[in-house]
């Protein structure tokens, strides 16, 4: 029940977000919107509470949240973008009470030092109510993701080649104006980031957002335009497979990653969720009054 509570937020907080949009800039409908919440869920976690803390096989950090924020354990330091941190500090100015063990950290690192210890300690008091905030926290967990893909697009300019500026807004705005288009951003985005850090890529070649929309040429928005974007997304993580140390075994990722790019183009979305038949009430007008302003900028192109 709680899942489907979860999920339920979830889905009218986007139908809120994004039909708040004028209506000249975009246009899409309330199944359409409910289907976008459903699938980031079940993209990140399965829509299982249990998978709020994850540490997967072969990493050296867990993941957590909706987004599967990553958090390196004391001492550690590796390529990937340690976000948890940010997205606890961004939880905390929106009203999240962490609970006290997290407040009183001398440091804050991931308090289990390994994938083994992370599970054997699975079901401890320390773990339960970590996933206990991260649950309570989803809508302020929704507006991180939300902020964040607003912000990628700057990122992505100031990484880019001022010559290529213009090409990048097209093609992000051209996404976005596509049916299940800002599904597309929001999922990859916050699946394999932006693409602007020199520490996330292999023999200098990246996988993130920026790399896509770099090698998208397309003009015509709907279906084209996503099914670019799932060629790109495709081609550029099969390139980070081919560049990585054989000794990281990534190419077991590639079955995985590969259906979760299929939902980017998926014409029946609605053999991956089923739509909602409850309602729930919840205090989260402000969150949402934020989170409206960001969609309508980001999809009307005004940012």
């Amino acid at each position: 029940m709680k899942n489907k509570a979860i999920l339920i937020t979830i889905c009218l907080m986007l139908v809120v977000f994004l039909s708040s949009c004028n209506t000249k800039c975009i246009s899409v409908s309330n199944a359409e919107l409910e289907k976008i919440g459903q699938l980031i869920f079940i993209n990140e976690g399965a829509a299982k509470v249990e998978n709020l803390t994850t540490w997967n096989e072969g990493e050296e950090f867990a993941s957590l949240g909706i987004g599967h924020f990553i958090w390196y354990p004391e001492g550690k330091e590796y390529r990937f973008y340690e976000i948890f941190p940010e997205v606890y500090e961004f939880i905390k100015s929106n009203g999240g009470q962490p609970p006290s063990w997290m407040e009183n950290m001398s440091t804050f690192d991931l308090p289990w030092d390994s994938r083994q210890q992370f599970y054997n300690e699975f079901e401890s008091t320390k773990m339960v109510s970590l996933r206990q905030f991260l649950l309570e926290t989803i809508p302020q967990q929704s507006l991180f993701l939300a902020s964040r893909l607003e912000n990628s697009l700057p990122k992505i300019l100031e990484a880019a080649p001022p010559e290529s500026h213009e090409h990048i807004k097209q093609q992000f705005y051209r996404v976005a104006n596509s049916t299940m288009g800002m599904y597309v951003l929001i999922d990859y985005v916050n699946f394999k980031g932006e693409g602007t850090l020199e520490s996330e890529r292999y023999n200098g070649q990246g996988w993130g957002l920026l790399q896509i929309l770099e090698g998208m040429n397309g003009t015509e928005k709907g279906m084209p335009a996503l099914q670019e974007f799932a060629d790109g997304a495709e081609r550029v993580l099969l390139r980070r497979v081919s560049n990585s140390l054989p000794e990281r075994g990534e190419k077991r990722w590639i079955p995985g990653w590969k259906n979760r790019i299929k939902t980017y183009t998926s014409q029946d979305i609605s053999q991956y969720s089923e739509s909602p038949t409850e309602t729930e009430q919840s205090d989260q007008s402000s969150i949402i009054e934020i989170v409206s302003d960001i969609y309508r900028n980001l999809v009307c192109g005004q940012t």
